[in-house]
């Protein structure tokens, strides 16, 4: 079931993709204003319309330095007391997409956004190939836009909305969490920026899959891109906003070039805890390369 709606959403972020592609290399670049239907070529007023979100690509194959083959939590009822033999080798797709539902709320507007990452044991023949994991976030954001100055860049906008973010699965492998989150977004030539904190809204000790979560996957996102013609090159950070044995995070650096119409080839190397929310605890290092219909 589960492989049967990826493939679903696929293929309609696919075709969506396609169209926002064209538009981005059949003229002048895509700016994270247009993005948000901000810049001064959009109008910005369109409800219930599917674009684009986060990255959508395929790897074709990533390696992992250190396989997580035996999931824990700090909760005794969400973790494995066997190894489950899992391949250092497998392939991540990631599907995103978002639409604005409602104008001038307050003075900004709503938007929903979903995104979706697998990872998928498709290598390891001798354990049927299964999904090892699947993560689901949908969010709900509220954005306000913003004119301002800093540093020499332009100010975009701000925003504020919740999160939820799980891997859809029973005991001892469930996995998930509530957040509040802010962004601040700003923009300069080729350049954009956008840095969100957030709140983890508490739960039951019983309840909490993944105790100290934010320790690992962090209290904080920063999301550094630059793209000039062909190329587009994205940092992602997550940090605990802790010191001494909190101090953890991760970081993502990808590259992309775009090499025929909107296809683009994708390479990227992540490192630190959280790469998927079972591995929210789990430090690793994972090198993957691919391809890509949309970037940042």
């Amino acid at each position: 079931m589960r492989i049967k709606i990826s493939v679903l959403i696929l293929a309609l972020v696919l075709a969506v993709s396609a169209t926002e592609a064209q538009e981005l290399f059949g003229g002048a670049e895509k700016t994270l204003a247009d993005h948000w239907g901000l810049g001064d070529n959009e109008s910005g007023n369109d409800l219930f319309v599917i674009h684009t979100y986060k990255p959508v690509y395929l790897l074709l194959g990533k390696v992992s330095n250190n396989v997580n083959r035996m999931p824990h939590s700090s909760n005794p009822e969400r973790s494995l007391s066997e190894t489950i033999p899992l391949n250092k080798t497998e392939q991540m797709f990631q599907l995103s997409l978002k639409t604005k539902v409602a104008n001038d709320f307050f003075g900004g507007a709503i938007w929903v956004g979903y995104t979706q990452v697998s990872f998928w044991q498709v290598f390891n023949t001798d354990f049927s190939r299964p999904f090892r994991e699947t993560n689901y976030e949908p969010e709900a954001m509220l954005i306000f836009p913003l004119k301002y100055r800093l540093l020499g860049m332009e100010g975009v906008f701000v925003g504020v909305g919740f999160n939820h973010q799980s891997n859809g699965r029973t005991n001892p492998l469930s996995r998930s969490w509530n957040r509040i989150i802010a962004q601040v977004a700003l923009q300069g030539k080729n350049t954009s920026v956008v840095f969100k904190p957030w709140w983890r809204l508490p739960e039951a000790a019983s309840d909490d899959d993944n105790p100290g979560i934010e320790n690992y996957m962090g209290r904080s996102e920063l999301l550094l891109t630059w793209q000039k013609g062909v190329h587009n090159v994205s940092c992602t950070a997550h940090h605990s906003l802790r010191f001494g044995d909190d101090n953890r995070g991760n970081v993502q650096v990808a590259y992309a070039v775009q090499v025929l119409d909107n296809l683009k080839i994708r390479a990227q190397v992540f490192s630190g805890y959280g790469e998927s929310m079972i591995d929210f605890n789990h430090r690793q290092t994972v090198v993957g390369v691919g391809l890509s219909l949309v970037e940042w």
